[in-house]
């Protein structure tokens, strides 16, 4: 008899195995052997999607994730549900109260159309989760919920919440490191995360505050709307770096540049950015690419940067990739990229993009006038 390699194999490694296939090619596997029976039954990863589908009719998507729930033998860390139709709001809920007595570690609702999906007061119990995403949810937290005290990699996308609520729920989330919000309703996003060390926003709002955010090393805003002119005159650019004082990566997208051009450099400036190492900034809008190679000491870079901005210098030490698309001629675009020039000793390349082909060869011409720190730095400059 024909020996059988696979199933003589350590039973990790075989977890392993199964983990790589979907539910239904799991549970299939039952039927290899006397050995296979309960394998599928123990898998703590369990993935529900478009793939769960039987070739029999009267087999639904709601009798496939039924079955294995029920015949589930183990702990259940990782659930995901990508749902494209045909599940009522009851299956859902009876299936998270399930889950809430099986110590769930990493959640995946995805509620892709038909409705919003009000996630049940019992979800809030789950006090082991590590990894939460949620898509098309409403979210109304009780008012003795603490937090997720464990978790640790936080996904919103289209998610109905309370500003307070969703405020409350950063902060009593304590060792939260990566937060990704995607099309959020707030027009001023409040984040308090001590241990945040990402963070991806994306949607309608007017500005971000942030407070207890000194981990974080990798941010990405991107705002969809214009913003409201502030009454005061303090520097948003000034406001917005304080809290970033370890950051590596940086994007703006969008209106974010707007946001963060509003109001005056202070007198007084902090020593942000020291670890700036990417720096990608797209416009709000995006034949040829000039190149321009350094031709400048650094030296006389640094008598312009002293005698435009005195002693409130903060060099960008570690910056060497600049990418600016879709930006128009106007002063503060080129201030910023003037001073981008002048603060960054070891910048290797500028990437320049114009939103329109009416400004592009004019602002070439004014970028090659402009004084740099780096004598090794070179400007790309693309038409549209």
């Amino acid at each position: 008899m024909e020996l059988d390699r696979i199933s003589n194999l350590p039973s990790n490694v075989i977890a392993k195995l199964l983990s790589h296939l979907s539910v239904r090619e799991a549970v299939r596997t039952s039927v290899l052997s006397r050995k296979w029976r309960y394998r599928s039954a123990m898998l703590p990863h369990l993935v529900f999607d478009h793939q769960c589908v039987s070739t029999q009719e009267h087999i639904s998507f709601v009798n496939i994730v039924d079955h294995v729930l029920l015949g589930h033998i183990g702990p259940i860390h990782k659930f995901k549900l990508s749902h494209v139709g045909g599940v009522a709001t009851w299956d859902i809920d009876r299936w998270i109260l399930h889950l809430s007595r099986n110590s769930i570690k990493e959640f995946i609702l995805e509620i892709r159309q038909g409705f919003n999906y009000s996630i049940p007061s019992w979800f809030f119990s789950c006090q082991d989760m590590i990894h939460l995403e949620l898509l098309g949810c409403v979210l109304k937290p009780p008012s003795t919920f603490k937090g997720f005290r464990n978790l640790k990699i936080l996904v919103f996308q289209r998610v109905t919440l309370a500003q307070v609520g969703f405020q409350n729920l950063i902060a009593c989330c304590p060792l939260l490191e990566r937060l990704t919000l995607l099309d959020f309703p707030f027009p001023i996003l409040k984040i308090d995360a001590p241990n945040l060390q990402f963070l991806y926003v994306q949607g309608d709002f007017e500005d971000v505050i942030f407070e207890n955010t000194l981990n974080l090393v990798d941010v990405c805003i991107d705002s969809e709307v214009g913003r409201r002119w502030v009454s005061d005159r303090s520097s948003n650019l000034v406001k917005f770096l304080v809290h970033l004082p370890h950051i590596q990566k940086l994007d703006i997208v969008g209106f974010s540049l707007q946001i963060l051009a509003v109001g005056a450099l202070s007198a007084k400036l902090p020593k942000p950015c020291p670890y700036l190492k990417f720096l990608s900034i797209w416009g709000d809008r995006g034949i040829g690419v000039l190149v321009w190679p350094a031709d400048q000491e650094s030296q006389a870079a640094w008598s312009e940067v002293k005698s435009l901005y005195g002693n409130r210098v903060f060099p960008l030490t570690q910056l060497r990739l600049v990418k600016i698309s879709y930006i128009y001629d106007c002063k503060p675009e080129l201030d910023f990229i003037r001073f981008l020039l002048l603060n960054s000793p070891v910048l290797e390349k500028m990437i320049v993009k114009p939103s329109s082909p009416d400004d592009s060869w004019e602002l070439g011409a004014q970028l090659l006038q402009l004084g740099r720190a780096s004598v090794h730095s070179e400007i790309i400059y693309l038409n549209p």
